[in-house]
Protein backbone atom coordinates (compact mmCIF):
# COMPACT_ATOMS: atom_id res chain seq x y z
CA UNK A 1 0.00 0.00 0.00
CA UNK A 2 1.12 3.21 -0.78
CA UNK A 3 2.08 6.22 1.88
CA UNK A 4 -0.54 8.84 1.27
CA UNK A 5 0.79 12.41 0.61
CA UNK A 6 -0.52 15.57 2.53
CA UNK A 7 -1.83 16.70 -0.80
CA UNK A 8 -4.11 13.28 -0.76
CA UNK A 9 -4.72 13.63 2.81
CA UNK A 10 -6.01 16.90 2.31
CA UNK A 11 -8.31 16.04 -0.32
CA UNK A 12 -9.96 13.08 1.60
CA UNK A 13 -10.29 15.31 4.44
CA UNK A 14 -12.09 18.10 1.88
CA UNK A 15 -14.31 15.05 0.50
CA UNK A 16 -12.88 16.02 -3.02
CA UNK A 17 -13.05 13.30 -6.02
CA UNK A 18 -9.59 12.93 -7.44
CA UNK A 19 -7.80 9.69 -8.98
CA UNK A 20 -4.02 8.73 -9.40
CA UNK A 21 -1.81 8.25 -12.12
CA UNK A 22 1.38 6.58 -11.55
CA UNK A 23 4.49 6.47 -13.63
CA UNK A 24 8.19 5.48 -13.64
CA UNK A 25 10.34 8.07 -12.88
CA UNK A 26 13.26 9.31 -14.42
CA UNK A 27 15.96 11.05 -12.08
CA UNK A 28 17.51 12.48 -14.94
CA UNK A 29 14.08 14.38 -16.61
CA UNK A 30 11.74 15.44 -14.26
CA UNK A 31 9.68 17.57 -16.47
CA UNK A 32 5.84 17.89 -17.12
CA UNK A 33 6.98 16.48 -20.48
CA UNK A 34 8.36 13.71 -19.13
CA UNK A 35 6.21 12.71 -16.61
CA UNK A 36 2.92 12.95 -19.18
CA UNK A 37 5.07 10.65 -21.63
CA UNK A 38 5.68 8.26 -19.12
CA UNK A 39 2.11 8.23 -17.75
CA UNK A 40 0.79 8.20 -21.31
CA UNK A 41 -1.10 11.83 -20.67
CA UNK A 42 -2.05 14.60 -22.46
CA UNK A 43 0.70 17.17 -21.76
CA UNK A 44 -1.84 19.81 -22.03
CA UNK A 45 -3.59 18.55 -18.88
CA UNK A 46 -0.77 18.21 -16.93
CA UNK A 47 -0.11 21.23 -15.07
CA UNK A 48 3.21 21.65 -13.25
CA UNK A 49 3.61 23.66 -10.27
CA UNK A 50 5.96 26.48 -10.02
CA UNK A 51 7.30 28.35 -7.00
CA UNK A 52 8.38 31.80 -7.46
CA UNK A 53 9.64 34.72 -5.33
CA UNK A 54 8.05 38.15 -5.85
CA UNK A 55 10.50 41.38 -5.77
CA UNK A 56 9.41 42.22 -3.02
CA UNK A 57 10.97 38.57 -1.34
CA UNK A 58 7.32 37.40 -1.64
CA UNK A 59 6.32 33.57 -2.06
CA UNK A 60 3.78 32.53 -4.68
CA UNK A 61 2.70 29.62 -6.66
CA UNK A 62 2.02 29.31 -9.96
CA UNK A 63 0.24 26.19 -11.91
CA UNK A 64 0.76 25.63 -15.51
CA UNK A 65 0.45 23.01 -18.67
CA UNK A 66 3.42 21.57 -18.76
CA UNK A 67 3.12 22.15 -22.52
CA UNK A 68 3.97 25.34 -22.07
CA UNK A 69 6.46 28.08 -20.30
CA UNK A 70 5.54 30.44 -17.53
CA UNK A 71 5.61 34.09 -18.43
CA UNK A 72 7.28 35.95 -15.71
CA UNK A 73 6.08 39.09 -16.62
CA UNK A 74 2.61 37.89 -16.26
CA UNK A 75 3.50 36.28 -13.27
CA UNK A 76 4.67 39.41 -11.94
CA UNK A 77 1.15 40.94 -12.44
CA UNK A 78 -1.08 38.26 -11.29
CA UNK A 79 0.71 38.16 -8.21
CA UNK A 80 0.89 42.66 -7.83
CA UNK A 81 4.81 42.80 -7.99
CA UNK A 82 7.05 44.35 -10.50
CA UNK A 83 9.09 41.31 -11.37
CA UNK A 84 9.04 37.93 -10.33
CA UNK A 85 11.68 34.89 -10.24
CA UNK A 86 11.72 31.13 -10.08
CA UNK A 87 12.46 29.85 -6.53
CA UNK A 88 16.60 27.94 -6.58
CA UNK A 89 15.18 24.44 -6.45
CA UNK A 90 17.59 24.27 -3.45
CA UNK A 91 14.84 26.13 -1.28
CA UNK A 92 12.10 24.61 -3.01
CA UNK A 93 11.41 21.42 0.07
CA UNK A 94 12.19 23.69 2.98
CA UNK A 95 9.45 26.32 1.37
CA UNK A 96 6.57 23.73 0.10
CA UNK A 97 7.31 20.37 2.13
CA UNK A 98 7.84 18.98 -1.35
CA UNK A 99 10.88 17.99 -3.71
CA UNK A 100 11.38 19.22 -7.13
CA UNK A 101 9.49 16.64 -9.55
CA UNK A 102 7.40 16.06 -6.73
CA UNK A 103 5.78 19.31 -5.54
CA UNK A 104 2.10 19.75 -5.88
CA UNK A 105 0.03 22.87 -5.66
CA UNK A 106 -2.42 20.91 -2.82
CA UNK A 107 -0.66 20.93 0.52
CA UNK A 108 1.75 22.59 0.79
CA UNK A 109 3.04 23.23 4.38
CA UNK A 110 2.39 26.79 4.28
CA UNK A 111 0.02 28.33 2.07
CA UNK A 112 0.65 30.37 -0.47
CA UNK A 113 -1.10 33.02 -2.87
CA UNK A 114 -1.79 30.18 -6.11
CA UNK A 115 -2.83 31.41 -9.74
CA UNK A 116 -3.42 28.74 -11.88
CA UNK A 117 -3.30 29.22 -15.48
CA UNK A 118 -7.29 29.69 -17.07
CA UNK A 119 -6.34 26.86 -20.06
CA UNK A 120 -7.23 24.66 -16.98
CA UNK A 121 -10.99 25.59 -17.39
CA UNK A 122 -10.86 23.91 -20.90
CA UNK A 123 -10.82 20.15 -19.01
CA UNK A 124 -13.55 17.98 -16.87
CA UNK A 125 -9.87 17.05 -15.38
CA UNK A 126 -6.66 18.14 -15.13
CA UNK A 127 -3.41 16.65 -13.64
CA UNK A 128 -1.17 18.01 -10.98
CA UNK A 129 1.38 16.73 -8.70
CA UNK A 130 0.19 13.72 -6.00
CA UNK A 131 3.28 15.24 -4.12
CA UNK A 132 6.05 12.72 -5.09
CA UNK A 133 7.46 11.88 -7.92
CA UNK A 134 5.68 9.36 -9.89
CA UNK A 135 2.34 9.87 -9.15
CA UNK A 136 -0.03 12.64 -10.76
CA UNK A 137 -3.76 13.24 -9.15
CA UNK A 138 -5.93 13.76 -11.58
CA UNK A 139 -8.56 16.21 -10.49
CA UNK A 140 -11.70 18.89 -11.43
CA UNK A 141 -9.92 22.50 -12.04
CA UNK A 142 -13.07 23.65 -9.94
CA UNK A 143 -12.18 21.55 -6.92
CA UNK A 144 -8.27 22.42 -7.26
CA UNK A 145 -8.93 25.72 -7.26
CA UNK A 146 -11.13 25.67 -4.65
CA UNK A 147 -9.02 23.23 -2.34
CA UNK A 148 -5.56 25.73 -3.49
CA UNK A 149 -7.87 29.52 -3.25
CA UNK A 150 -6.74 29.76 -6.49
CA UNK A 151 -6.95 32.63 -8.61
CA UNK A 152 -7.14 31.70 -12.35
CA UNK A 153 -5.16 33.74 -14.53
CA UNK A 154 -3.55 34.07 -17.77
CA UNK A 155 -0.03 33.05 -17.29
CA UNK A 156 1.30 31.93 -20.76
Amino acid sequence: MMEKTNAMRLLESHGINYSLQSYEVDEENLSAKAAAAKAGLDLDRVFKTLVLRSSSGDIFVCVIPGSCELDLKKAAQVSGSKKADLVPVKEIKQLTGYIRGGCSPIGMKRHYPTFIDESCTLYEAIYVSAGTRGLQVSIAPRDLIHITSSDVADLV
